[in-house]
């Protein structure tokens, strides 16, 4: 599976908002976009995902244009997962569920109610699978909205922010699920995230935003203190702790 994005651009009341932006990614690729806020990142995931069109430039999906597809094909190649999401009145099971939706006409069948079931259990929701969704906690809803999208058998999943307001725990164990998932299916992820240091635990690919444009992009070789510097316009040091990057402000 190849994901690239070539000149992607976005404009909004004759502002342009993304500048230029491309890269490629491959299987097993999980992918962090960082940058301080207002920078672009969710409107870039949005833009991959068709949520928004693009002013400019294509995402292709196995050099697929994905502006050739109809929506539907591109729910069943790409899930996203946005940063806040209404909590309704529905049980756990049902709104997974729901990420089946891509692939049936007019009722779940047989099969889209085993893999929900599968991925609920590999995930640890059993318990909470008919439980309402108003009624889990933060953490426990952001695991739910993961298995909606994983259940869509995506190759591409998108998530915004997927560890924002969660304690320390929450956010590994996400981050963690993520990856596990990534490697073992063959996906590609992109994150848009904050906190630089947990990305670097999880991710293999950087992508460092400024203004809208792409200031770095590749492996852990751009997270540098220049970089850094450039983009969150903050002094760092980079050392490493039990061979992992660590970024700390000096």
């Amino acid at each position: 599976m190849r994901f690239e994005v070539d000149g992607v651009e976005f404009d909004y009341a004759s502002h342009t908002i993304l500048h230029d932006v491309g890269f490629q990614i491959g299987p097993q690729d999980f992918l962090a976009v960082l940058g301080p806020n207002g920078v672009g990142k969710t409107t870039l995931l949005k833009c991959l995902d068709r949520v928004l069109e693009p002013s400019r430039g294509s995402v292709l999906v196995n050099h697929k244009d994905t502006r050739a597809m109809r929506k539907l094909e591109v729910a069943r190649l790409m899930a996203y997962v946005p940063q806040r999401s209404e909590v309704s009145r529905m049980c756990v099971y049902d709104l997974i569920l729901l990420g089946r939706k891509p692939h049936f006409n007019w009722t779940a069948s047989a099969y889209d109610h085993q893999l929900t079931a599968d991925i609920i259990g590999s995930m640890g929701l059993a318990d909470l699978s008919l439980r309402y969704v108003d009624e889990i906690s933060g953490g426990e809803f952001q695991l739910v909205q993961i298995a909606r999208a994983l259940v869509q058998q995506p190759q591409v999943l998108l998530l915004d922010e997927p560890t924002s307001s969660l304690d320390i725990g929450h956010q590994h164990r996400i981050m963690s699920i993520i990856r596990e998932v990534v490697q073992a299916k063959a996906m590609t992820a992109v994150v848009a995230i904050h906190d630089i240091n947990l990305s670097i635990r999880y991710c293999n690919r950087f992508l460092l935003m400024k203004d809208g444009y792409i200031h770095a992009f590749g492996g852990k070789e751009v997270i540098t203190p220049k970089n850094i510097a450039a983009v969150y316009q903050i002094d760092v040091s980079v050392g490493e702790f039990n061979g992992i990057p660590i970024v700390v402000p000096i």
